[in-house]
Formats: C-alpha cells, sequence, structure tokens
C-alpha cells in the first residue's frame, strides 16, 4: 500500500475551518452538514493532510472551498471517477465526495453505480434537494413525480430516484440516511460512514430555501419529525413516535408499522435492526418506505463487510510484481518482445 507518514499533529475542528465566507444561500442546509463534517472528521483518526474532498457541480459541489482540507472541484458528475483515481493511487488517504442528487444521479449516475460496485473505500456525502438549485430549480433525479418546476410547469412525469434503492441494486455495502436539521444524526451517521471499510453512502435530505423551500417537511417539521422518521440503531427494536409506542413488526412476511399495546403487541414482536446482515430483504424494505404507511427510515440502515476495491487491487500488482520475469526497463527493452528493423 501507499507510504503512510505519522500526522504533523492531531487535528481538531478549529483546524478545518477557513474563516472565509461561505457563499450558500442563508438557510440553505449546507450549513448544517458543513459544521457537522468539521465536528466529526477529528474523530476519524486520520491526519489532516491525509484528507481530500472531491466535489463535482452543483451548489453542494462548493464544499471543498469551505473546509481547510485538500480538495478538488471536478467536473460536472465526475466526482466519483476522480476521487476513485485518488484513492487507487495513494489508499492511506481519508477521501471523501461531496454530490447533489442532479451531479451524482443524473449526468453522474453511471460512476454512481460503479464506483458502489467495486466497493472503493470512499465517503460519499450525497446533499439531495431533490432540485437543480444551482442552476435556478429544474426538476432532478429525485425530484417527486408530479412536481412543478421550471422545467416542468405542467407538473414532472418521470418517476424519481430512491438513492437507497439505487445503492442496494448496485450492491451497496452501506447506505445511510439523515437530515440537515438534526446535527447530531448526521454527526453520528458520518462517524459510522468514516469508520466503514468500502463505498459509504449518506444521503442527507437537505433542504434548498429558494428551490424547493420546505420539500422535506412532512419528514422534518418538528410536529410530525418524530411520528414520520424511525432513526434505526444496529440491534435495537424498531420503535417510533412521540410517545414512542409505534415501531415496525413483521406480518405474514410483511413489514407493518404497529402500536404497541394494541393487539397484545409488545416491544418483543418488533424487529430489532441488523445493520450488518448480509441478506439485504430487509434493508430494501427500510430504503423503500414512505409516508404515509410508514416512517421514513434514518440512521445506518446498511453496514456489511466485504472485499475493498483498492486492497485487491494493491495484492494483484504485488502479485504480478513478484511474479513478473520484468522487473525493470532494461528487462522490457531486452526481453525479446521487441521490434528489430530488417533495414
Amino acid at each position: 500500500m501507499a507510504t503512510k507518514f505519522e500526522p504533523l499533529s492531531i487535528a481538531t475542528k478549529e483546524d478545518f475551518k477557513l474563516g472565509a465566507p461561505v457563499k450558500w444561500c442563508a438557510g440553505c442546509g449546507g450549513h448544517s452538514v458543513l459544521s457537522s463534517v468539521i465536528n466529526v472528521l477529528p474523530e476519524t483518526g486520520a491526519p489532516k493532510e491525509n484528507i481530500v474532498f472531491v466535489s463535482g457541480i452543483g451548489c453542494s459541489s462548493r464544499f471543498p472551498y469551505y473546509i481547510n482540507t485538500y480538495g478538488f472541484h471536478s467536473m460536472h458528475g465526475r466526482a466519483m471517477a476522480i476521487a476513485s483515481g485518488i484513492k487507487a493511487a495513494n489508499p492511506s488517504l481519508s477521501v471523501w465526495i461531496v454530490t447533489g442528487d442532479g451531479d451524482s444521479m443524473a449526468i453522474g449516475g453511471n460512476h454512481f453505480i460503479h464506483i458502489i460496485r467495486r466497493n472503493i473505500n470512499v465517503n460519499i456525502l450525497l446533499f439531495n434537494n431533490k432540485i437543480y438549485g444551482l442552476t435556478k430549480g429544474q426538476y432532478s433525479p429525485t425530484t417527486p413525480k408530479g412536481s412543478i418546476t421550471k422545467t416542468s410547469p405542467e407538473g414532472t412525469i418521470e418517476n424519481a430516484f430512491k438513492p437507497g434503492e439505487l445503492t442496494m441494486g448496485a450492491q451497496g455495502t452501506f447506505y445511510a440516511r439523515t437530515v440537515d436539521s438534526d446535527p447530531k444524526m448526521m454527526r453520528e451517521v458520518f462517524a459510522a460512514a468514516a469508520a466503514h471499510k468500502g463505498t459509504s453512502v449518506v444521503e442527507i435530505l437537505q433542504n434548498c430555501v429558494i428551490f424547493a423551500n420546505q420539500v422535506h417537511k412532512e419528514i422534518t417539521g418538528k410536529d410530525v419529525r418524530k411520528d414520520n422518521q424511525i432513526y434505526l440503531k444496529h440491534g435495537e427494536p424498531m420503535i417510533f413516535g412521540k410517545e414512542r409506542n409505534r415501531g415496525l413488526m413483521m406480518k405474514c412476511s410483511k413489514m407493518e408499522a404497529v402500536t404497541i399495546g394494541e393487539n397484545g403487541i409488545t416491544e418483543d414482536d418488533l424487529i430489532v435492526h441488523n445493520a450488518y446482515d448480509v441478506d439485504d430483504t430487509n434493508h430494501y424494505r427500510l430504503v423503500r418506505m414512505e409516508l404515509p404507511e410508514f416512517p421514513v427510515a434514518m440512521g445506518v440502515i446498511r453496514a456489511v463487510d466485504s472485499t475493498v476495491f483498492e486492497s485487491e487491487l494493491y495484492n494483484q500488482v504485488q502479485k504480478a510484481k513478484k511474479e513478473s520475469k520484468i522487473k525493470n526497463m532494461d528487462d522490457l527493452m531486452h526481453s525479446g518482445n521487441v521490434f528489430e528493423s530488417k533495414g
């Protein structure tokens, strides 16, 4: 693997702050995400000089300008490809990808599914505000069907992507969902993503105050969030609700939302969350849950072990070096596999 260096110093959250103005709109959920990431980075143990943020194009993709680490503001939809090269070239780096629902799900869709399939050890922060914000309000791949936008004045006629479902379909090993209005949840989820070995995808339900204001209000509103969100934790029963009296249980191979105390249902009847289950059946169920039948699943939904791409790549390269008869340029030039002029 790449050479590992001793950290120049132990980083604190102040080391990641730039002090320059953050040019997102007032009220943008990005401010909260940035603050949460800055709080989490010292906890990961990665030396500051080994941290890289890579982004594509969009409001979210200005992130590398607002954090004091190495950064790469790349091309539209290509952040995953560039981050893959960075990680393959130097596996000791802590690589974070910041992208939006348009950047990653539309022009970057191919790169998105393949970095997940390869299971490269990077962290993807997917800002999902269900709109193209930087380019002034066009509908995106996650915009709800029927929505009125600048490019769908009669309502969208396309089915929206579910990022979690797409991650599962690409054989993802880590998927989590959080909201920009809950810093504590974000910090816990980001820390879990950083600790995962492989591609971690964190979907952040983010508010765009200008073009999709309150798009997540049914989930994030103070009066409804406890009833309409379920924060999953590995090894704990699936409980939600203002009174903590609602839960999820299996009935005849079907997941249902139930009320504890009704029809003899107790906490022991509820599903215990297993984020590490290789069988992704329940994980699929959780990422698909929607209001009003179910609460929206939050937290780490899936986190399973698998081989990591750059480790396997390194092993292949080392094996090839060991077994190859050609050890240097002289060996290559005199290998016999060269063209000789007869003229």
